[in-house]
């Protein structure tokens, strides 16, 4: 018998000191995750903002670091905790190291400052593209000092009043994702919609909703991933032994799996193809409304859980833009407020006393208690939330100011905020197409007037009689280039210069949908072949092309031709006819 019984306790000491580990390598997974909302971010915004969103999720970090350390930690699982509502701070992590790693506090610490971190980069994405990074600093660094500790004590604090009443947030969509997701929301409407996003009439009522695409799909994608995989210690860490961790493994997977799969039919149906980067915010709804219960509730749960917060981000992000005209470029508000909110509910509608938590749901048991407990505990959260970032954003407006310039915002925050001419030093920064309604930014400055800086090509009439020197511009499908290439080939045309251009004709372009709001895809990418001839026919040039490119659609191309004063070999010095000839 007492054989059993040192067995039993070496048995539990080990798996004591597994799940110790098992805990910290959540906390590495966690923290991971601030590369994933970086890339979403990244993806779901313009390329001249990138290097701003990067520094500001590797900020917001290291600012709540600090902070978290001074006080935060203290405020919120501080042994002596006043009335259930705020801790008081000892320090002892900066004055007597030595204890607080003896106390066990270490790994609890660790954890809740990636936690806190995640809350705090939420706010990030809602806000893009216009904040200051001055600003983003400051706020950053209220939600990590004062908004998250205190809040997620009474969530996570033995001794929290939500706590006692039996509230239930296993992993944080009320403490960590609703709070991020309320922050974004409330930031979103003070600092007001990015430039060019919303036409206005003369009245000013919206008139009509812009688009405004991410410049990386790709990067969007690698986050969601990266944030998936992370989720697994986000959800999991907390685990107590391998049964409730493969059942946390199972509903973490099957609520994003679906969520995914209902925003991809539901924006199918809705646009007549399935939008990518709303299928991506579908993956983390579901995420995100799985994270309170994960530990409570079973597969079907799970489900039920995805299906609902797929069906809720796609109508939460159109809500806002459509609607409500409120600026969310990477749908923080749909993905982790409105989620945040449905995943706490849920737990009480939805948790199984059958599962590792053992808590009694509604639809499972009729017993409303726990639902009631979960909606006051949601409210009282956002409350606090709301109320203290209105204070810190009203505070920041008010003094440093909450928003760039005009001039600053159109120019991208890489290069007036960082000093960083480009976030891809290699590559051109792309033409946008929106109408800023800024009335200081003009496209001519100097003496010379605009209609005169401008130059313009005048087309020579043409005649079956070529000049000497003729310029051949064909602008086609990029699909045709290779025929065309092998059609002038064969006719004696050895040289062209190709570009990559953007145009349209009459018809401006074909209208797509982006996040629910329809773009107008007036400049779409073609191809420009420059040829100059001389010996071969003009008109056999321009036979050549018209039967190579057509193929009788909207789209096939146009062929200008110009007259040519004089050609020039740089290599040889050679002028004129000789200059077109390439035999040595």
């Amino acid at each position: 018998m007492i054989t059993q019984d040192i067995t039993q306790l070496i048995d539990d000491a080990v798996t004591t000191e597994v799940f110790g580990v098992w805990f910290l390598i959540g906390a590495a997974l966690v923290f991971l995750m601030q590369a994933g909302f970086a890339m979403v971010e990244t993806g779901f915004t313009r390329a001249k903002n990138a290097g701003n969103i990067i520094m500001k999720n590797l900020m917001d970090f290291c600012i709540g670091t600090v902070v978290f350390v001074l006080l935060g930690f203290g405020l919120m699982m501080s042994e002596n905790y006043l009335f259930g509502l705020i801790g008081c701070p000892d320090l002892s992590i900066l004055t007597d190291f030595g204890a607080f790693l003896e106390s066990g506090k270490a790994p609890s610490f660790v954890f809740n400052l990636v936690f806190c971190a995640t809350a705090a980069t939420i706010v990030s994405g809602s806000m893009a593209e216009r904040t200051k990074f001055l600003s983003y600093c400051i706020y950053s660094g209220v939600i990590s000092l004062v908004v998250y500790p205190v809040e997620a004590g009474w969530v996570w604090n033995p001794q929290g009043w939500l706590m006692k009443l039996g509230f239930h947030d296993f992993a944080g969509s009320a403490a960590i994702h609703s709070v991020g997701g309320a922050t974004a929301l409330i930031g979103a409407i003070i600092v007001g919609p990015r430039l060019g996003k919303y036409a206005r009439d003369a009245a000013g009522k919206v008139k009509k909703v812009n688009a405004i695409p991410g410049h990386s799909i790709t990067l969007g994608a690698l986050g969601s991933f990266i944030l998936w995989f992370g989720w697994y210690g986000f959800n999991g860490a907390a685990a107590w032994n391998g049964s409730a961790l493969a059942s946390i493994f199972v509903t973490t997977t099957i609520a994003p799996a679906v969520a995914t799969c209902t925003t991809m039919l539901l924006t199918w149906l809705k646009n007549g193809k399935p939008d990518v980067s709303m299928c991506l915010n579908g993956s983390l709804a579901g995420l995100v409304g799985v994270t309170a219960g994960c530990d409570a509730v079973d597969a079907l749960g799970a489900g039920v859980i995805g299906l609902v917060s797929g069906l809720l981000v796609v109508a939460a992000v159109e809500l806002l833009d459509l609607k409500l005209h409120i600026d969310d470029p990477v749908g923080a508000v749909g993905v982790h407020f409105v989620n945040g909110v449905w995943g706490t509910i849920a737990v009480g509608l939805l948790a199984n006393p059958k599962a590792p938590a053992g808590l009694r749901g509604l639809f499972y048991t009729g017993d409303a208690r726990l639902l009631g407990i979960q909606l006051l505990g949601i409210c009282s959260i956002l409350v606090w939330t709301a109320v203290t970032m209105v204070i810190a954003f009203g505070a920041i407006k008010k003094t440093v100011g909450l928003r760039v310039s005009e001039e600053e915002e159109i120019k991208g925050l890489d290069k007036t905020e960082h000093g960083l001419p480009s976030a891809y030093a290699d590559f051109v920064p792309a033409v946008e197409n929106l109408d800023y309604g800024y009335p200081q930014a003009v496209a001519v400055t100097g003496d010379v007037p605009a209609a005169e800086a401008v130059p313009v090509k005048r087309e020579p009439a043409f005649s079956d009689g070529s000049p000497k020197f003729t310029k051949v511009e064909i602008v086609c499908k990029e699909s045709r280039l290779e025929p065309l290439k092998a059609a002038m080939l064969e006719i004696g045309i050895s040289g062209m210069t190709v570009t990559h251009v953007l145009g349209c004709g009459v018809q401006q372009g074909k209208p797509e949908y982006y996040r629910g709001v329809q773009v107008e895809v007036n400049l779409l990418p073609k191809v420009q072949v420059d040829i100059v001839v001389s010996k071969v026919p003009v008109r056999s040039v321009i036979e050549t092309a018209k039967r190579v490119l057509y193929t009788g659609h909207i789209g096939d191309g146009k062929i200008f031709v110009y007259d040519v004063e004089n050609v020039v070999k740089v290599r040889t010095g050679e002028e004129g006819y000789d200059a077109l000839q390439d035999v040595e």
